[in-house]
């Protein structure tokens, strides 16, 4: 039997299933971070669906989103809660984020746009996010609320996470390019990396 077939030297699965019901929005989510980057996403928001498979399939994640929310009032809440969701996966996947890399950074262009992002899944939420948009609305949700996603990305799922617009005019460009550097950064931050625990305090929370 080679090492590989040993199903007790496997690596353990990093996967996480998290349900949100509010008032205002229900989420059920199931994410693998170890996936192929297939990502089936059903929000009622076409342009965040359109972000979500960009993201996952940039850091190699299978991810499911269901989400309904009240779209009548407008997009916040779905787009928020659709973060919150992910990032709080993304803990609970990481687990005490023993043997990761820990540090990501990427940088993506899509055609005229260029954007850099950089990841650390320290368990201290802090995000640096400076993408300017011209426009109010790409499809049917507000640019302020993609900037918001990724903003309650980095708080539910405790890392820090600094995206920057190096350049770009397409506002769908921009929008795309930093998610896509996203799950890039990301893929890089959450790779298998020993055993160890990533800091010199033993310990990321």
């Amino acid at each position: 039997m080679t090492t590989t077939d040993d199903p007790l030297l496997q690596p353990l699965p990093r996967r996480a299933s998290v349900r949100r019901t509010t008032r205002e929005t229900r989420v059920e989510l199931d994410l693998d971070l170890d996936g192929d980057g297939r990502v089936d996403a059903a929000t009622g928001l076409p342009f965040l669906d359109h972000m979500l498979s960009a993201l996952g399939l940039c850091a190699r994640f299978a991810l499911v989103v269901r989400a309904s929310g009240d779209l009548v009032v407008d997009d916040h809440h779905t787009v928020e809660d659709v973060a919150l969701a992910l990032g709080r996966a993304l803990q609970e996947a990481l687990g005490e984020r023993r043997g990761i890399a820990r540090f990501g950074e990427a940088t993506a262009p899509l055609d005229e746009a260029l954007v850099r992002v950089v990841v650390d899944l320290s368990g201290r939420p802090w995000p640096e996010v400076r993408v300017p948009f011209a426009r109010e609305r790409i499809g049917t949700v507000s640019t302020e609320n993609l900037v918001h996603f990724l903003r309650t990305l980095a708080t539910a799922g405790a890392m820090a996470l600094h995206v920057d617009l190096l350049r770009g005019e397409n506002d769908h460009h921009k929008a795309e390019a930093a998610f896509k550097a996203t799950g890039l950064a990301l893929r890089r931050a959450i790779a298998r990396d020993g055993d160890l625990v990533a800091s010199t305090k033993g310990v990321l929370s």
